[in-house]
C-alpha cells in the first residue's frame, strides 16, 4: 500500500512537471545561470576531494571536512590533525591568482570534536583605471572566510554539527565605482550538517561500510559593497547530500564510491517582460516579471522559493541540481589513487570535467594531488596541479 502511494505521488509530480514544461517551452531553451556573491565559497579547496569530482559530503573524515561536512569530525580516528592546501587559479593566463586553505581539528573525547579553517582567495595585482583610462592605483583584491565548528555523535552511527562563518570580500579596495563609494562586503553565515556511518554485512567482503552526509552551508545574510545603494546579493547557500560505499577487498586493498548531489538555495533569476522594441516593461518603478518569482526576498524566503521559482517550471528546477561522482582506492592505507566526474546542466553553467589524483601517507605526513580535465568549456583549474599537505598529530605519540 505504501509503495503504491509513493509511486502515485512520483507519477503526479512527473506529470505536473511535463505539463508545466509544455506550457513554458520558450524558457527552457535559454541559459539562466544562478549567480551569487562570494562564489569562492563553493570552490573545492582540497586536493583529495578535488580529485574525486568535487565529492566529499560523505567521504571518510579528514582534516578538510569543514568545507564538505563538518559533522564528519566526530567520526575521525585521529586525536588531532591539520591540513594546508593550495590551488592555482587561471594559471594559463596569470600567475598570481590562487586559493589557499588551512584547516585543523581536535577531538575533545570519543563523541565530540572542534575544528576551524581559513579559506583565502586572492585575485592578484590589478591596476584600477577611471573612465578616461587614467590609472587610479594598483591593488590586490581578495576574499576570505574564517570558520569554526562543533561536531558531536548522536549515537554510534549518527553525528551532527553546527558551524559559524565570517566572510570578508574586498574586491574594490574602496575605489569609487560610477561615482559611488564602495566598501568590503561582509557577512555572517552558518552550516548545519549531519553524517551517518555504519558497517554492512555485505557478501564476501572482509569489511563494508555505508555512509550518508547532508550539509546545508552558507546560511547567512546578504552582502552589499556600497552604502549608497540598497541592493544586496545572496551568498551561495548550498544543499549538499550524498552516499558512500566502502569495500575492503582484502587486508591491503580498500575501494570507495561516492556521489554528491548539490542545489543552490537562492532564487532563480526570473524572465522580465519586454515590449515590442525589446525594452523592459516598467510597472510602479519596477521591472515587470513575465515568468518566475521576484528574487528580491529575504534569505529564508529565498531558500524556500528556490524550490519552485524557476521560469521554466519543474523541468528547469531539475536542471539546477549538479552532481559529483568519485572513487578512491587505497593500498595498505599508504597509497591512494582517485578519480571523479562533475556534471552541471548546460543551461545552468555547463561545467563538466573529469578529475584525477593520487595520495601518499607516511606516518605523520600525507600528501595529495589532483588534476582537472575540462570537457565542455575552459576551466580556471585546467592544466594546474593542486596539492594538500596533511599532518596527523596522533602519529607523534
Amino acid at each position: 500500500m505504501i509503495k503504491k502511494f509513493l509511486a502515485g505521488i512520483a507519477a503526479c509530480i512527473f506529470i505536473v512537471g511535463i505539463a508545466n514544461a509544455q506550457d513554458l517551452p520558450n524558457y527552457l531553451g535559454q541559459t539562466n545561470t544562478i549567480t551569487t556573491a562570494v562564489p569562492f565559497l563553493l570552490i573545492a579547496p582540497d586536493a583529495r576531494s578535488g580529485a574525486m569530482g568535487d565529492a566529499g559530503v560523505s567521504s571518510t573524515p579528514d582534516a578538510s571536512s569543514m568545507h564538505w561536512n563538518p559533522a564528519k569530525y566526530a567520526f575521525i580516528d585521529s586525536k588531532a590533525g591539520f591540513s594546508a592546501s593550495y590551488s592555482p587559479w587561471l594559471r594559463a593566463i596569470v600567475s598570481d591568482i590562487n586559493l589557499a586553505y588551512v584547516a585543523g581539528y581536535y577531538k575533545l573525547n570519543d563523541k565530540s570534536a572542534i575544528a576551524g579553517s581559513l579559506l583565502y582567495f586572492t585575485l592578484g595585482d590589478i591596476t584600477f583605471t577611471d573612465i578616461q583610462g587614467q590609472t587610479i592605483g594598483n591593488y590586490r583584491p581578495n576574499e576570505f572566510s574564517v570558520d569554526g565548528t562543533y561536531s558531536r555523535k548522536f549515537s554510534e552511527t549518527w553525528s551532527g554539527a553546527v558551524a559559524a562563518r565570517y566572510i570578508h570580500s574586498n574586491l574594490t579596495q574602496g575605489v569609487n565605482v560610477q561615482g559611488q563609494a564602495t566598501k568590503p562586503g561582509q557577512s555572517i553565515a552558518a552550516d548545519v550538517a549531519v553524517y551517518h556511518q555504519s558497517e554492512l554485512n555485505w557478501r564476501n567482503f572482509e569489511y563494508a561500510e555505508f555512509a550518508l552526509g547532508i550539509n546545508i552551508s552558507n546560511i547567512g545574510q546578504k552582502i552589499s559593497y556600497s552604502d549608497a545603494t540598497t541592493e544586496t546579493d545572496f551568498i551561495p547557500t548550498n544543499l549538499r547530500i550524498g552516499p558512500r560505499l566502502t569495500l575492503d577487498l582484502d587486508d591491503y586493498n580498500r575501494l570507495s564510491f561516492m556521489v554528491d548531489i548539490n542545489k543552490l538555495l537562492v532564487p532563480t533569476p526570473p524572465v522580465y517582460a519586454q515590449d515590442s522594441l525589446g525594452n523592459p516593461v516598467i510597472v510602479n518603478g519596477e521591472r515587470m516579471i513575465e515568468a518566475g518569482k521576484d528574487p528580491n526576498v529575504s534569505v529564508v524566503q529565498g531558500m524556500i522559493q528556490s524550490w519552485y521559482d524557476a521560469p521554466g517550471g519543474f523541468e528547469e528546477e531539475m536542471r539546477e541540481f549538479f552532481f559529483s561522482v568519485g572513487t578512491e582506492y587505497w593500498y595498505n592505507k599508504v597509497f591512494a589513487v582517485r578519480g571523479g566526474f562533475f556534471y552541471e546542466n548546460k543551461y545552468k553553467g555547463n561545467r563538466k570535467y573529469f578529475t584525477l589524483g593520487a595520495g601518499l601517507k607516511y606516518n605523520v605526513f600525507g600528501l595529495d594531488f589532483s588534476y582537472l580535465i575540462p570537457l565542455e568549456q575552459q576551466n580556471p583549474l585546467e592544466n594546474t596541479l593542486r596539492f594538500t599537505l596533511t599532518f596527523d598529530f596522533a602519529e607523534f605519540e
